[in-house]
């Protein structure tokens, strides 16, 4: 396995590049990949009048959602490695305060403490999971409660790698795929690695818990791979192809997606998470 510094060299270069697509995809990253977190929220019950972080908040959707439900006496704050989605999320949502950096060497997020953290899909990505979720549990109050959601294996996300093998054939080089334990999609496939991470860095009643969802997605064939391609590990080398490559792309990445698709209904992308909770120690 690489060395932390490394894998977090390489984490920054590659948000950098993936950034332009998760900002032309926001809206629909939001209302699409809902299911993705919706389990961490329902978990979590941010309360009105709570103090909420969100970590890995992106375009600012998941933060907003955040701060609608701890009202305005509350407070969400949302922190992301990637500077432009911050911008973004600025833009997009006034209201939640948004931060830009790494959660594994800020020691604790401004603002703290906070009552509750919540992440979706992001935990997997850090290149020093215990250093990470150390500054999340110094950023809550004593029993202060964590809800997150990470990918389980790759065979619980077969539409992930349709995606990418239908496009990748047709792009220029992309990203090296992570090893073992190193950060990506299914770096806690193993659920007991997630639990022994939580624990070292201070959480109690740490758990990882099966969940199967499915996204829904509307019957647009050509938006929807694009989507797909743009948010994944082929979306930079996506961008920076020719239209003929793009389009050669995108029509192998929906050859390879037919399977979850029904004719004038949509797609149905099964997905399998592991729902992360834990409250933070004394």
């Amino acid at each position: 396995m690489a060395q932390v510094a490394e894998l977090r060299a390489r984490n920054a270069a590659f948000w950098d590049r993936a950034a332009p697509g998760w900002i032309r995809h926001a809206e629909r990253q939001d209302a699409l990949g809902r299911p993705l977190g919706a389990a961490a929220l329902d978990q979590l019950r941010a309360a009105p009048g709570e103090r909420v972080l969100d970590v890995g908040c992106g375009c600012g959707g998941t933060t907003a959602e955040l701060a609608a439900a701890v009202g305005p006496t509350g407070a969400a704050v949302g922190v992301d490695l990637s500077e432009p989605m911050v911008t973004q999320a600025r833009q997009r949502f006034p209201g939640p305060r948004f931060l830009a950096g790494d959660i594994e060497t800020m020691g604790a997020v401004p603002g703290a403490p906070f009552d509750a953290a919540y992440s979706r899909m992001t935990l997997m990505l850090l290149a020093d999971p215990v250093a990470g979720l150390t500054t999340i549990k110094k950023s809550l109050r004593p029993g202060g409660r964590l809800a997150a959601t990470v990918f389980r294996d790759g065979g619980a996300v077969p539409w992930l790698f349709a995606a990418v093998l239908g496009a990748a054939p047709h792009l220029g080089p992309m990203p090296p795929l992570p090893l073992g334990d190193e950060p990506g999609p299914f770096a806690f496939a193993n659920p007991a690695r997630l639990v022994r991470a939580l624990t070292t860095a201070g959480f109690d009643d740490a758990a990882a818990e099966e969940r199967d969802v499915t996204l829904d997605t509307p019957d647009e064939p050509d938006p929807v791979a694009e989507w797909l391609i743009e948010v994944g590990p082929a979306g930079a080398a996506y961008r920076e192809a020719d239209p003929d490559a793009r389009a050669a792309a995108r029509a192998g990445a929906v050859r390879l997606l037919e399977r979850f698709r029904t004719a004038g209904t949509g797609y149905r992308l099964p997905t399998g998470l592991w729902l992360v909770t834990a409250v933070a120690g004394g």
